[in-house]
């Protein structure tokens, strides 16, 4: 009991004097009597005026109208069109070469649905006697002989709203797009897509 009371005082008595010894340290007056600090150079800063840029007036290009060419187009005499009956011919989609193995045919109903009906062939031969044409893409892949092949489309009906109408694309055995159109047909005819393979 007697040495653990010993040894607290002896802990507080060294306490004691590092606490005195720092206090000595920092009432010394020498230090700061002696320093001196060193007064900045002076220069003069030069300020220059900031003078805006004044724009002058905007350059006005006068117009100059381009001139008219001249109307070569002829019309057409002793030909009278009836809208009604302009889709009731056979329509020609165009000839489109590759050189693709197969060709993949899609196709739906260009307009809104209205229960447009197709017969499909491939090379005279029938592939679908009945395709109701929907929403969205549906179709068939064709094995593409050498030289041209004929695709033909007939409408079997027109629908609701006439005429037979379908968006259609046709891709390549990589998947790209050879060809994208539209057919507008009546009853009974035919839109035909021919692919040339090369």
């Amino acid at each position: 009991m007697i040495n653990q009371y010993a040894s607290v005082m002896n802990r507080i008595f060294f306490l004691i004097l590092i606490i005195g010894l720092s206090a000595r340290g920092y009432s010394q007056d020498e230090i700061s009597n002696k320093f001196k600090a060193i007064p900045p150079r002076s220069k003069e800063v030069k300020i220059k005026p900031v003078v805006p840029p004044i724009a002058g007036p905007p350059k006005v290009m006068p117009y100059i109208p381009a001139p008219i060419p001249e109307n070569n187009f002829k019309v057409p005499k002793n030909e009278t069109i009836v809208a009604s009956k302009a889709y009731r011919r056979n329509q020609d989609l165009g000839i489109y070469k590759t050189t693709s193995k197969t060709a993949k045919v899609q196709y739906r109903d260009g307009a809104y649905v209205d229960g447009d009906r197709i017969m499909i062939y491939v090379n005279y031969k029938v592939i679908d006697y009945d395709v109701l044409l929907e929403g969205d893409f549906k179709g068939f892949e064709v094995q593409l002989e050498p030289g041209v092949n004929r695709i033909d489309f007939e409408a079997l009906n027109e629908g609701f709203a006439a005429p037979n109408t379908a968006e259609f694309k046709v891709y390549d055995d990589k998947g790209q797009l050879i060809s994208t159109s539209q057919w507008n047909i009546g009853q009974g005819y035919k839109a035909t897509i021919l692919v040339d393979k090369q």
